[in-house]
């Protein structure tokens, strides 16, 4: 039993469309159907980033499993299908293009469908059906990403540099003291000879700077990213559907 377009659309917000093996091969995009018959014929599946690639699967031995489209055909097949431009309506030539690539017989009811031209958005209606219109347009979905935009490097060297520092240092000189002859010291004074030569001899002391040199840690240093937060405007071109009326007065109103 052959999949309705009422099926397609109740999953089309959130279907994915899957093989027979269980492999995910993207979200189900747009559908195709006979313009006859309005029978699907055609899915197209949005994978790449946000979903911008499109690729056309056939859907004649597709089934149903949720939300999920499960086609007859396995992901790398589907992957290397041509690239067409999914904008509602496929040529003969990119047809029978499709059909050679995922084995179709063109002369077969299914590869004789063609798809609706006209189709871009939802719309089920016609004279066949009831007296209302689906209005579609096409929304911009912006998704972001992390790139890398550049490196930094930390990276340490030795330099020499003069360090000039104030030291107090001390020396001694020598200096006549002359003490007179006292009870004190009568008793050193008397103690040699009464006329003599004598040689007395004393060491003199300095200080002087002594330079002694060590490494010690005075602090760590490492590098940080900070998130910095930005507006950007991101420009695209939408399509949408206006609808207006006209009646046998020739009376008519603005479009939407």
């Amino acid at each position: 039993m052959s999949i309705s377009l009422d099926q397609l659309n109740q999953i089309m917000d959130h279907g994915q469309v899957v093989t027979s093996d269980g492999d995910k091969v993207g979200s189900l995009g747009q559908v195709y159907v006979d313009d006859v018959t309005g029978t699907p014929n055609w899915v197209t599946v949005k994978s790449g980033l946000f979903g911008t690639s499109e690729t056309f699967v056939p859907i004649d031995a597709a089934r149903l499993d949720g939300s999920n489209l499960v086609v007859d055909y396995d992901k790398a097949t589907i992957k290397d299908a041509p690239r067409i431009e999914s904008d509602g309506s496929l040529s003969e030539d990119e047809e029978q293009h499709l059909y050679r690539h995922y084995g179709l017989d063109s002369t077969s009811n299914f590869a004789s469908d063609r798809t609706d031209s006209d189709a871009v958005g939802y719309d089920k209606s016609g004279p066949e059906t009831d007296s209302a219109m689906t209005r579609s347009e096409e929304r911009l979905n912006v998704g972001k990403e992390s790139v890398e935009t550049g490196k930094a490097r930390l990276r340490k060297y030795v330099v020499t540099e003069n360090v000039t520092q104030t030291v107090p240092v001390s020396h001694e000189e020598v200096r006549l003291v002359r003490e007179p002859i006292t009870d004190a010291n009568i008793g050193d004074a008397m103690a040699g000879p009464e006329i003599s030569e004598e040689e007395h001899e004393v060491v003199l002391h300095a200080e002087r700077p002594v330079v002694e040199k060590e490494a010690v840690p005075v602090e760590r240093v490492r590098v940080d990213a900070d998130t910095v937060t930005e507006e950007q405007t991101i420009s695209a071109d939408v399509r949408k559907e206006q609808i207006e009326f006209e009646d046998s007065s020739g009376r008519s109103n603005d479009r939407r």
